[in-house]
């Protein structure tokens, strides 16, 4: 018997289950997918955010801005990569300009004191690479950038040591409530009792809330189409570029990851079904527009190394929905789009006040720790040369550079390998590794991941595929790029 079942473990199952592991409850995890963060939360613009797109008026403008806040400390404790590099919105002509203004006036009612808006002059002083064209922006300070996967990885894995279990590849088909207890059925054909469940379930939300309880909203796929650069291309770029935003997006932007490739998109797509591939048109047009941001030396096609698509979770209400459902005890937190990264914190804490107003019992754990050593940190890559040695030292060694594009050890991987959660996939490594994520995009180093994962837990891996490429979806790669290269240079 549990007190608490979290269904899903993306960004807001994490953050509540991480929350939640300070007091004395027992709390499990259930994750239909093979790893934490494989959703939502894997694919997006990697953004924390100002606070001021969305109105007060708005539960996800309401909280963005109070969990921005909270992101320093977390990574103090966590240790997954956050930037507080700042964010400007462009303004290219008298229109946007008072677009600016409104935006302006929304973080004002949302509580923002790090926000302004700047002339030409200004903004080329502290953004050089920024277009000619812009003739203003709204600049705030404290917005970033973060690692969202490896945000959603350290919450979990700080949760499994503070005593939180985790169930994978546990979709839920059913869920019943007799006497106060919620019976949740997997597709495991395990049934788990509790006292509480939380639905974080992404996409799934409203078809699990179904399950239980009146459900008078949907969900429905929200996509957006992204390219990746190469890393070290992020250095030309200071802060996060937006241009004026959508009713559905906050405009394509460029940035900088945390790690330090440029990434552009996204755009923004409602979709009828699930469509996780990406397309030659839409990447175009994405990268054309994101040309009018920046000037024309900064971006390059021939540094693209991957595209991707995020699908956010939008709900019909157009807003996040957290609530104590009509069946009292199953809480839902769903239709959590952007800026759900961000406001994930606050979000955690939103749920804990649901439950003490319920009832629950949280008493202190004494022996809680709040700390996760990282896997990795950010680094710039050494002269290969100078370390090309190590790529062909045998297995077993822990200086052993397994991947040499972004020249990760033996020993770093083994330590992915022994987190808590058992990694089924070479994807899994990748994001907590960076192994695979560079200028080959693993065609070298796959293999000598999948190796070390069979000696570390000494079975075959039965996934030796990306978990991407393995599904069959149809991605513009760089041969096709190349291709696009050729057609534009005619």
């Amino acid at each position: 018997m549990f007190d608490v079942i979290i269904i899903g473990a993306g960004v807001c199952g994490a953050s509540i289950a991480r929350r939640l592991s300070r007091y004395k409850l027992d709390i499990l995890i259930l994750e239909k997918e093979n790893d934490v963060s494989m959703g939502a939360s894997k694919a997006n613009s990697a953004i924390v955010h100002g606070g001021y797109a969305e109105s007060g008026k708005e539960l996800r403008g309401r909280i963005c801005y109070p969990g921005r806040k909270s992101f320093k400390k977390l990574n103090e404790e966590l240790n997954f990569g956050f930037l507080a590099n700042g964010s400007l919105v462009l303004a290219f002509d008298e229109e946007d300009l008072k677009t600016l203004d409104k935006l302006y006036q929304m973080g004002l009612e949302n509580g923002l004191d790090d926000m302004e808006i700047i002339d030409q002059e200004k903004l080329r002083s502290i953004e050089e690479n920024v277009s000619d064209d812009a003739i203003g922006a709204l600049y705030c300070k404290g917005a970033g950038v973060c690692s969202p996967y490896e945000y959603v990885i350290a919450l979990v894995e700080n949760a499994l040591d503070n005593g939180v279990k985790l169930e994978l590849n546990s979709e839920v088909v059913d869920i019943e409530k007799s006497n106060d207890t919620f019976k949740v059925e997997t597709s495991k054909g395990e049934t788990y009792e509790s006292k509480f469940v939380i639905n974080a379930s992404g996409l799934n939300g409203a078809k699990v809330s179904s399950m239980i309880t009146e459900t008078n909203f949907d969900i429905h796929p929200r996509s957006g189409e992204y390219l990746i650069m190469q890393k070290g291309t992020g250095s030309r770029i200071k802060q996060v570029l937006f241009q004026t935003p959508s009713p559905k997006s906050k405009g394509i932007l460029v940035t900088r990851t945390y790690h330090n490739n440029i990434l552009i998109g996204p755009d923004a797509i409602d979709e009828e079904e699930i469509d996780l591939g990406t397309h030659e048109e839409r990447l175009m047009e994405i990268y054309k527009l994101a040309q009018m941001s920046v000037k024309d030396d900064v971006l390059n096609l021939k540094e693209f190394i991957r595209s991707f698509t995020g699908l956010r979770p939008a709900s019909s209400t157009g807003d996040f929905i957290i609530e104590n459902s009509q069946t009292n005890g199953f809480i839902n937190v769903v239709g959590i789009q952007s800026p759900g990264v961000t406001s994930s914190p606050e979000i955690a804490r939103m749920v804990e006040g649901i439950l003490v107003d319920l009832g629950i019992d949280l008493t202190e754990d004494e022996t809680y720790n709040p700390y996760r050593k990282p896997i990795i940190e950010y680094k710039d890559l050494e002269d290969f040369n100078k370390v090309k040695d190590l790529v062909d030292l045998p297995l077993g060694n822990p200086d052993r550079l397994v991947c040499r594009c972004e020249q990760v050890s033996e020993k770093t991987i083994r330590d992915a390998l022994n987190r808590g959660i058992e990694l089924e996939s070479f994807d899994a490594v990748k994001r907590r590794t960076r192994a695979g994520m560079g200028f080959c995009q693993g065609a070298f180093c796959k293999n000598r991941v999948l190796e070390v994962m069979e000696d570390e837990y000494g079975h075959p891996i039965e996934n030796r595929k990306f978990d991407s490429e393995g599904s069959g979806l149809s991605r513009i790669n760089k041969k096709d790029i190349n291709e696009i290269i050729k057609k534009m240079s005619k």
